[in-house]
């Protein structure tokens, strides 16, 4: 229905596997412009504030060029919501504190994103820890580049992630958000059967505000076409 504009936008995943419902939508819907893949955030609200894990669902042990590419995405979201992202690349390693392939790969996402957002408020690799406590962070790295507590914390593969998000949802008494499909370029998303109707009526809203602000940039893009034709 999407797919013919007899809808807006669509949630999906309640029952069956999660891949089994995203590889359907990627057969159906394109990528949107310049992204090569897609990812998934999900969000925890607790009694502490609000917080992002990066990529929770979709990429199993992602390179440094798609860590980036999702970190921008989910960066991208965070702003729509009103929040200004404040990014850790968490890692078991400390700056450096270690040299191996995991390691290596967060370093080299930070100098991704670097040289493309100069401008995003990113740091790492770090630990958790590191990234949670800015008096800590600071003691280890002085010309740490984030202040603050990040709220984007972004892991190097799926089982890190998707266990980090789990552990701080259940421990904290938590309500999730999501997850939210980046990069498909229509408003869908896959949720999974442990889904409460809670979870359910958060997506709703943000998948019909993200439905409105797709709409409104593809008005945008053609009447900047008329435009350019008239001219």
């Amino acid at each position: 229905m999407v797919e013919r504009d007899e809808a807006d936008a669509l949630i999906c995943g309640l029952v069956g596997r999660f891949h089994k419902k995203l590889g359907y939508l990627r057969s159906v819907f394109a990528l949107d412009p310049g992204v090569q893949t897609t990812s998934a955030m999900t969000g925890v609200i607790n009694e502490q504030g609000v917080w992002f894990f990066l990529d929770t669902h979709v990429q199993l042990d992602p390179d440094a060029e798609q860590i980036a590419e999702s970190t921008l995405q989910a960066s991208y979201r965070l702003k729509l919501f009103g929040i200004e992202p404040k990014v850790a690349l968490l890692s078991h390693s400390n700056y450096g504190s270690h040299d191996n392939p995991s390691a290596r790969k967060m370093r080299k996402v930070r100098e991704l994103l670097k040289a493309r957002a100069p401008r995003l408020e990113v740091d790492g690799e770090m630990m958790a820890d590191t990234a949670w406590d800015e008096p800590l962070r600071r003691r280890i790295f002085p010309n740490t580049t984030l202040s603050g507590r990040a709220n984007l914390f972004v892991l190097p593969n799926l089982d890190a992630a998707n266990i980090v998000y789990n552990m701080v949802r259940v421990m904290t008494d938590g309500v999730a958000i999501g997850p939210i499909l980046m990069g498909i370029d229509q408003p869908a998303h896959v949720l999974t059967p442990a889904s409460t109707p809670r979870r359910v009526v958060n997506m709703t809203a943000i998948v019909a505000t993200e439905a409105q602000i797709r709409k409104s940039q593809r008005g945008a893009a053609v009447a900047s076409g008329r435009v350019m034709r008239d001219e």
